[in-house]
């Protein structure tokens, strides 16, 4: 996390239910808006199974942020969707599995998590749309 993002769970809130904080603060001149990503890899294939597309999701996060010299680290606000509500505890699960490494200070950005109908391609489990303040 850069000094210019603080992100932190104010003591008048409620725990968060998952790796999130409820607040970041962005001392910024620039913000970058990332697209959905989907789990699409470079080569246009989709992998199977909620775990493997979580992963190809981040994995794709992390190119879109490596594009303009930042990392999960310049985060500041994820919004997620899901098609399948019975794949909610399994992204919370994968996300405590994986977000050490992806955020190793535990400062996890702010997630908003929506159950949708369905996405623009009925392979596709999820997607994350991401805000990011590059330094």
């Amino acid at each position: 996390m850069t000094s210019r993002i603080k992100m932190y769970n104010p003591d008048t809130l409620h725990k968060p239910a998952g790796a999130y904080c409820h607040v970041a603060r962005v001392k910024a001149g620039e913000l970058m808006f990332i697209a959905g990503q989907v789990a699409v890899d470079p080569n246009g294939k989709i992998p199977a199974g909620f775990e493997a597309q979580a992963e190809q999701v981040y994995k794709n996060l992390r190119a879109a942020l490596q594009a303009e010299g930042c990392d999960f680290r310049h985060l500041v606000q994820l919004t997620t969707y899901l098609v399948d509500s019975r794949d909610v505890a399994k992204f919370r699960a994968w996300r405590d599995r994986t977000y050490p490494s992806y955020f190793p200070d535990g400062k996890c950005p702010p997630n908003t998590l929506l159950i949708i109908d369905a996405l623009a391609n009925e392979e596709i489990r999820l997607e994350i749309a991401a805000i990011a303040a590059p330094d």
